[in-house]
């Protein structure tokens, strides 16, 4: 997206939780199924990582949409620990595309990325990333990494 054609408003909100219920493959192509069509009617673009029971999404959209559908997810039963990690304005959508991508990986993936490697070594969970940590995944994402198996 070029600057002429900036949002109002655009922001994104990365956000981590940890799941309170054991979520099978289907539970979670049903959870994204309903996300999705709810997103695209939004006008919020993302990205959803899950790995073991623990959540790390980034939403892209307006402020006052990304704060209602963050207030939404705080009150769902299935989510737990909820942390927002970093709300900050955009220029452009890094996750245009998706109206919620799910990149499946593994824990051993993440592992790889360099500053994040001995975070997830040592068996810590997105809802333990600070912010510096939150942008490394968020760069990795940006530089390439796993948009060839990402899923909409």
């Amino acid at each position: 997206m070029s600057s002429d054609s900036e949002e109002p408003n655009l922001m994104h909100c990365i956000y981590a939780s940890t799941a309170s219920i054991d979520f099978s493959e289907k539970d979670i192509e049903l959870l994204l199924e309903k996300c999705r069509k709810n997103n695209a009617m939004l006008g919020v673009s993302g990205m959803l990582l899950f790995e073991g029971n623990s959540f790390f999404q980034i939403l892209e959209g307006e402020q006052k949409t990304l704060e209602a559908l963050y207030k939404k997810i705080s009150l769902d039963k299935r989510h737990s620990h909820i942390s927002k990690i970093i709300v900050e304005p955009i220029d452009d959508r890094d996750f245009a595309d998706w109206s919620m991508g799910l990149a499946p990986l593994k824990m051993k993936q993440l592992a790889t990325i360099e500053g994040l490697n001995d975070f997830f070594q040592s068996g810590q969970c997105f809802t333990d990333l600070d912010d510096s940590r939150a942008k490394k995944l968020l760069n990795a994402f940006k530089e390439g990494q796993w948009r060839s198996s990402i899923t909409e």
